[in-house]
């Protein structure tokens, strides 16, 4: 039977990918942004389908007149160039746009899908993180706003899960790319391709010693709906446990986009994590989830998209 889906941050990267899997599946999608990060690019080819798009800032309000199954709250600028550009929409998106959402969930009766990050680990203590760990945040620090956006996000959806009986979940996703991130995004991966495309020179904080894990975004979009379609109530991380060094990727890309460019060491920002890794086995033991698509395919559709992009800009 058909649902109604309704995702904030619609006409972004993840928001974007989610409505093309429901669309997929003849599901109805509204989808609400106010595209300070998204961009109608993103949505233009679904116009022919059921789907809706509602320009709108929902730290203001959410007024929906129809019937909703599933919220899903993706609203959030969501790169470290964000948090330095947008830093009091990212605190209201999480505060006031998260309760907005939740309240249009109690509201309707419908099942609400939280996206939190990785980030609520901060600089972690431990490796790789587990679902269970409080994390290792600089609340004032220039992260801090989105680190603790979503922290207080994760505990209004807790509340409203306790005390209004909301069926809701929440997923700490980690370090996804692929097709319909920004150009200028600002994050690891578009800016190396971006740099490597055009043989500019790779630019890598601190000694690259620094790791992260890269999901690619179907494998990510399989998750969140085992996710939402699941009795689990309590946090669960979604990612892709294979960890590698910033410096190991970005000699990839250049390997894969045959680039002539040269790596260039800058100083490492404040806060930068030094580590980070998902520990996936709950969401192995309970969604029977796990990645399936390898960085080097990612990695191929990824260049072949930017390629594209760069190619209309000019």
């Amino acid at each position: 039977m058909a649902k109604k889906i309704l995702i904030t941050g619609g006409a972004g990267f993840i928001g974007s990918n989610l409505a093309d899997f429901f669309l997929e599946r003849e599901h109805c999608v509204i989808c609400i942004d106010n595209l300070i990060t998204g961009s109608i690019s993103n949505i233009a080819h679904l116009t022919n389908q059921d789907f809706r798009f509602i320009n709108l800032d929902v730290t203001n309000y959410i007024y929906i007149d129809s019937e909703i199954d599933y919220i899903l709250h993706f609203a959030s600028p969501a790169s470290p160039i964000d948090y330095l550009e947008l830093p009091i929409q990212t605190l209201k998106v999480g505060s006031l746009g998260t309760h907005k959402a939740l309240g249009l969930a109690k509201a309707r009766g419908a099942t609400f899908l939280l996206a939190s990050t990785s980030e609520i680990y901060g600089d972690p203590l431990i490796h790789p993180q587990q679902e269970n760990y409080w994390g290792n945040v600089n609340p004032v620090g220039p992260r801090g706003v989105y680190d603790e956006a979503k922290r207080f996000a994760e505990a209004l959806t807790m509340a409203y899960h306790r005390y209004h009986s909301i069926d809701a979940k929440i997923a700490r996703i980690f370090n996804t790319y692929g097709p319909r991130m920004r150009i200028n995004d600002g994050r690891a991966i578009p800016t190396f391709i971006s740099q490597a495309l055009k043989n500019e020179d790779i630019t890598v904080y601190g000694e690259g010693n620094q790791t992260r894990s890269f999901c690619y975004i179907d494998d990510l979009v399989a998750g969140i709906y085992q996710l939402l379609m699941s009795g689990i109530n309590e946090p669960v991380n979604l990612g892709n446990p294979h960890e590698m060094t910033i410096l190991q990727l970005a000699e990839k890309i250049i390997d894969l986009t045959n680039s002539k460019s040269e790596i260039v060491f800058r100083p490492l920002p404040e806060d930068d994590p030094k580590v980070r890794q998902p520990d996936i086995s709950k969401a192995k033991k309970l969604l029977q989830w796990e990645p399936k698509v390898s960085l080097e395919e990612g990695l191929g559709k990824t260049i072949e998209y930017f390629e594209k992009k760069l190619f209309d800009q000019n």
